[in-house]
Parts: structure tokens; sequence; C-alpha cells
């Protein structure tokens, strides 16, 4: 899974140069960075703190995922297609950005029924 990820990665963008992971990839995915040209870290929790603690870099795939869950079609899974799902997935990371740039505000699903 993850080496078909940095390969669509690389031919998408042509010039990413780094990836972090979590630690359920394997070392086959960090060398086959490595061939690609792609600098791949591992992000670990540090093993000498015990409870909740902010991991540096895995935030930003929780907050991503968060951001997209305020969509309706993604909050259930409706799709058959995993082509299907990632049309879903464009369409709502453009309505994310489009809100950022136009600091607009769209109205969410959330509470309305």
């Amino acid at each position: 899974m993850g080496i078909r990820l940095l390969d669509q990665a690389k031919k998408t963008y042509p010039t990413i140069a780094k990836s972090w992971v979590d630690t359920g990839f394997k070392n086959a995915v960090i060398e086959h960075g490595a061939t690609l040209g792609i600098d791949v870290e591992v992000v670990n929790r540090n093993p000498e703190k015990r409870g909740f603690h902010v991991v540096k870099r895995r935030w930003v795939v929780e907050r991503s995922i968060g951001w997209l869950m305020m969509h309706r079609r993604l909050a259930r899974d409706y799709e058959t297609l995993t082509t299907s799902s990632e049309a879903m997935i464009h369409i709502a990371s453009i309505d994310n950005l489009a809100k950022r740039i136009t600091d607009e505000a769209t109205p969410t699903w959330q509470g309305t029924y």
C-alpha cells in the first residue's frame, strides 16, 4: 500500500522530496522512497512519555481527516467504488481550500436535523 502511494505521489508531484509516515509502515516503504528520491521519515511516539501527548506531524493528518469529515458525503460510507470515494474527497478538499482562500464559511450539515 505504501509503495503504491509513494509511486502515485512521485508521478503526480515529481518534485516531492519528503514524506512522513506512521509507525505502521515497514522498512520496504522507506527503501522504496529512497530509490524514488523521497526522504521518508517515520513519526514515532516518545516511549518515555505516558498517556496522551501530541506527536509531531501526526496532528496534520488527523486535522485533515477531521476537516474532510465535516462534509456529509464523507461522514458515511455511501460509495461502492473507490473512484467515487476519491472524487468526493477531491470535492471536499476543493471546498476546504476555497473556504480558506475566500474566508467564507459554507454551512455544514451538522446540527441541521
